[in-house]
């Protein structure tokens, strides 16, 4: 997949939503913060657009006609880290984690005021953009055999196999990089940039999620709980 260079002055985000009306909401209200938007109907239209150029952010609507939105979300995350905003007229709780556990950044209850969409955006955005490494290129993290790559929130199995963060999870996972063998607690988590506002269990929902992508058969779990306390990395990092 080619990625193209992004300008400081024009972001751009891809939309996919069957309903023409709320493409077209979305598409005025990121002209009206110099961001451009591409509307496709459906799934495949948006993973066909992604094959040739990453955008800066995806808004996807959960009920799509040809791929449930969830699995889509899965499908984004396997190929990028690209930020990924959830729209969906389901607004129990239950699919707010289901969301986040496949890889999303944010989660929006239809009805929605177009311009907080936007505004969630452009804080994922920044958020992403104040994680960037000083020094790229030479500031990657080596554990156990993994290596975590911030500039491109990539995780490296020992294997090889490469998988891609959400910026919710990747600003978790540098935190506990930059401290092994310290217990951080679920507030300074929050503080350092995972806070979800709009899900209490965000920090709880994101870790799983890491440790699920660390879990190998019979191997140690890198990633422990201190109950009562907050999360700790169990082993030893080399940033180089």
């Amino acid at each position: 997949m080619q990625t193209r260079p992004h300008s400081a002055a024009r972001r751009t985000v891809y939309i996919v939503d069957d309903e023409p009306e709320i493409g077209q909401l979305l598409l005025e209200a990121l002209l009206q913060f110099e961001m451009e938007g591409k509307v496709f109907r459906t799934a495949s239209q948006m993973l066909t657009a992604l094959d040739l150029e990453t955008p800066d952010a995806c808004i996807v609507d959960l009920g799509l006609p040809d791929m449930e939105g969830m699995a889509l979300i899965n499908e984004i995350r396997r190929r990028s880290s690209v930020p990924i905003i959830v729209l969906s007229a389901r607004g129990h709780s239950t699919d707010r984690v289901m969301g986040l556990e496949l890889g999303a950044d944010d989660y929006v209850v239809k009805p929605f005021d177009p311009r907080e969409v936007v505004a969630r955006i452009r804080s994922i955005l920044r958020r992403s953009s104040d994680q960037s490494p000083a020094r790229p290129g030479i500031d990657n993290a080596r554990f156990e055999g993994w290596t975590y790559q911030p500039a491109s929130h990539c995780l490296i199995s020992p294997e090889g196999e490469e998988t891609f963060l959400s910026t919710g999870e990747a600003t978790l996972l540098e935190a506990l990089l930059r401290a092994p063998k310290r217990v951080l607690s679920r507030d300074y988590l929050l503080e350092h940039g995972g806070r979800d506002e709009s899900l209490d269990r965000s920090i709880d929902v994101r870790i799983s999620r890491i440790r699920k992508k660390l879990n190998r058969k019979d191997g140690p779990a890198h990633i422990r709980t201190i109950y009562g306390s907050g999360y700790m990395l169990a082993c030893d990092v080399k940033w180089s």
